[in-house]
């Protein structure tokens, strides 16, 4: 094989089968069953060599497979462990990964299901949460392609979708503040807990109205996304309003890695100074 076949910019063959293949572990990982990441990587090289006659080292694959999972994690999706998001990557690319996904209608990792609960037994598993937000390195603004996809998947309306998640995700951190006080030797302010969107619906601003061990009020909002720390989420103005208002007490819980590793950190207000907030929704009336 030539050194300029070997290094040969990759077909849209190509990038179809290392997306498949790399959906195909991911599904796998997910669903608990092992496999060999070098055995699917030989694989891919024995029908890349068949098809189009270019030989592709298994460091190569590794590297795209990389690529692939840093379009996933713009799309505010779980990536495979062992292939960190690495950025340089082909346009072309985008465009396989967006050609599997309008073609597969149950794929794990976009729009992730219902049952993805960190549960085990009925016991919900414990939560991890970081003193202080994760320092994230800034990005550079997306090209145009991986723009638009990410506009078709909106991982912020994919996560307002999903009512359960938002469900299982207040019921820990109302579980995570009882604990918490209780341990602290406030078994009276623990029985004051209250899930307050479940008892009196979504329009109070928060959550969970919880209290600190010294018994000052803590209301806290909650967004939990299945995604990684940076995915984008909403915030009503409802929400934003009563931050401005409460700011002694509100808390906006970040919940992350959901259901495989449930993490998560505090923001508090002014929420403009550690959040990029943009209008997207607007009140429209005839005037």
């Amino acid at each position: 094989m030539d050194e300029g076949k070997k290094n040969a910019a990759w077909s849209d063959f190509e990038n179809d089968l290392v997306v498949a293949d790399y959906f195909d572990m991911l599904t796998k990982h997910r669903a608990g069953i092992p496999f060999v990441k070098l055995h699917h990587a030989r694989k891919l090289i024995e029908q890349v060599e068949a098809v189009e006659h270019v030989t592709r080292s298994v460091g190569s694959i590794d590297r795209k497979r990389m690529n692939i999972s840093a379009v996933l994690e713009e799309l505010g999706e779980q990536w495979l462990r062992g292939y960190p998001p690495f950025g340089n990557y082909q346009h072309s690319l985008v465009d396989a990964i967006d050609r599997y996904t309008a073609a597969t209608t149950s794929i794990t990792s976009i729009d992730p299901a219902l049952e993805d609960a960190p549960q085990e037994g009925g016991i919900i598993l414990p939560l991890t949460i970081v003193d202080v937000p994760p320092i994230l390195p800034a990005q550079p603004k997306a090209a145009a392609k991986l723009q638009r996809l990410v506009r078709k998947f909106d991982p912020a309306a994919r996560d307002a979708r999903n009512r359960k998640l938002g469900y299982l995700g207040e019921e820990v951190v109302f579980h995570h503040e009882r604990e918490n006080l209780q341990a602290a030797g406030r078994s009276d302010l623990a029985r004051k807990v209250q899930w307050t969107s479940q008892e009196l619906g979504d329009g109070a601003g928060y959550d969970i109205f919880s209290f600190t061990a010294d018994g000052s009020e803590r209301l806290i909002e909650v967004k939990t996304t299945n995604g990684p720390a940076r995915t984008p989420f909403f915030l009503s103005e409802n929400e934003r309003l009563f931050s401005e208002e409460r700011p002694d007490a509100f808390r906006l819980m970040r919940l992350f890695d959901f259901s495989s590793s449930p993490s998560g950190f505090e923001l508090r207000p002014p929420l403009e100074e550690s959040l990029s907030l943009k209008p997207t929704v607007y009140r429209a009336a005839l005037s």
